[in-house]
């Protein structure tokens, strides 16, 4: 069983995993999915990353995602509590990167551009106007979201053990 003074080891390792989830997911697309997309004539890319965009929204993912904000937000707050021991440093880095660098990032950019995406018809110039320009776009913000959730792993693994 655990008990509440082993809550914050099981946040951190929490933290860590899903931080580190959802960078390899970002990471993916970073890499290689934008890429395969912006091979296929706008019209099919376009219908390609709607569909991403609909079934990303899912349980899963969306547990992922902000199930780690929750245990960022808890590992700040402890953070900022128990500021005079060791690694609380970097637990509220962590907690910062992945709040601001990939949730915040998400929010401000990624979800606008995907909002404009969806109401596009692929077929139309302006369909295609907008997919060049989303593509480099959502990619560019895509690659920090990846980079904060991949620094934020590293943070809170910096601090298991302590």
């Amino acid at each position: 069983m655990i008990s509440v003074n082993h809550l914050p080891v099981v946040l951190q390792l929490f933290a860590a995993l899903g931080c580190g989830l959802v960078a390899g997911v970002f990471f993916a697309f970073s890499t290689f999915v934008m890429s395969a997309l912006a091979r296929l004539p706008s019209t099919q890319g376009i219908i390609a990353m709607q569909s991403i965009n609909i079934t990303a929204i899912n349980p899963l993912f969306m547990a992922a995602l902000f199930g780690t904000s929750l245990s960022c937000l808890l590992l700040a707050i402890f953070s900022l509590s128990k500021w005079h021991q060791p690694g609380a440093a970097y637990l509220l880095i962590g907690s910062l990167l992945y709040l601001v660098g990939t949730v915040l990032v998400t929010i401000v950019f990624n979800v606008p551009l995907n909002e404009a995406l969806a109401t596009v018809k692929p077929d139309t110039i302006e369909g295609a106007n907008l997919w060049a320009s989303y593509l480099t776009n959502w990619t560019f913000w895509n690659h920090i979201r990846a980079i904060a959730a991949f620094l934020a792993a590293a943070a809170f693994t910096l601090t298991l053990g302590n």
